[in-house]
């Protein structure tokens, strides 16, 4: 059975809570992602998305000087490298994430998203089943059918 440390990213973008959130938006916008996480040393502190950037500082009008700390996620769903890759589209289809920050003694070895699953080609279809899952969640939440 594959093991989410086979398919996992290892050399992830990081960003600290110290660093503010234009410093986060630029990464993600030279990038072109979405989501980084946020590590004091390299001890998992959060991961900011660009959700928590629109949610929390430009729809609450803060400066663009706001750090990270004040606006990242924390109440985060990982897995371990040792997690299979069944696993972890299971949790990924019931906590309805795309990306899981993948933690080993409390610090970050690296992210398994979505996309690393699908690409692995599972045999029993467990990520496209949580791909639909995910984006039949999301229509509904935002109100298209």
């Amino acid at each position: 059975m594959a093991l989410v440390r086979e398919i996992m990213s290892k050399d992830c973008v990081t960003v600290t809570p110290q660093d503010t959130i234009i410093n986060a938006a630029m990464k993600m916008r030279d990038l072109d992602i979405g989501f980084i996480p946020v590590v004091e040393g390299k001890k998992l502190a959060g991961v900011i998305t660009d959700r928590d950037i629109v949610i929390r500082c430009v729809a609450e009008k803060k400066p663009d000087t706001t750090k990270v700390g004040e606006v990242l996620s924390q109440n985060l769903v990982t897995v371990s490298p040792d997690t299979t890759v069944d696993e972890a589209a299971k949790l990924m289809a019931r906590e309805q994430v795309r990306r899981l920050p993948v933690v080993e003694h409390g610090e970050l070895v690296g992210v398994v998203a979505l996309g690393d699953l699908a690409v692995r080609k599972m045999h029993d279809e467990k990520a496209g089943k949580a791909l639909s899952e995910i984006s039949e969640s999301e229509k509904t939440l935002s109100g298209v059918r």
